[in-house]
């Protein structure tokens, strides 16, 4: 009965929060290099110096590199940690296959 009520509590709602988080990918690049030109905008305009403006731009596209490659290193991280499994080890299997079989003909079934 104990289990029953652990289960109860499990977070249902952490692969909703995990996919909102993935598709949140995009939304942050475009909001980063929007936050980039506004910050150029404010700058030539305080300084009237035209270039300042791309100085913004550049930092937004570089806030937008950099969250792209925070998200590259968590999936990787993730699939590190799944990849050391023993269940989703099939690289192990595939590779003992591949010892095993030596004629890499037609096979008759």
């Amino acid at each position: 009965m104990a289990e029953d009520k652990q289960e109860e509590h499990t977070p249902r709602i952490k692969p909703i929060i995990e996919a909102a988080d993935s598709l949140s990918l995009g939304i942050s690049m475009v909001v980063a290099v929007l936050m980039g030109v506004g910050i150029g905008y404010l700058l030539r305009r305080w300084t009237e110096i035209s270039w300042l403006f791309w100085v913004g731009v550049a930092i937004g596209v570089a806030a937008a590199i950099l969250n792209v490659y925070k998200a590259y290193a968590k999936q990787h991280k993730e699939y590190e940690e799944l990849a050391k499994e023993p269940r989703y080890a099939i690289k192990k299997q595939l590779d003992n296959k591949e010892d095993d079989e030596e004629d890499y003909g037609e096979k008759s079934y």
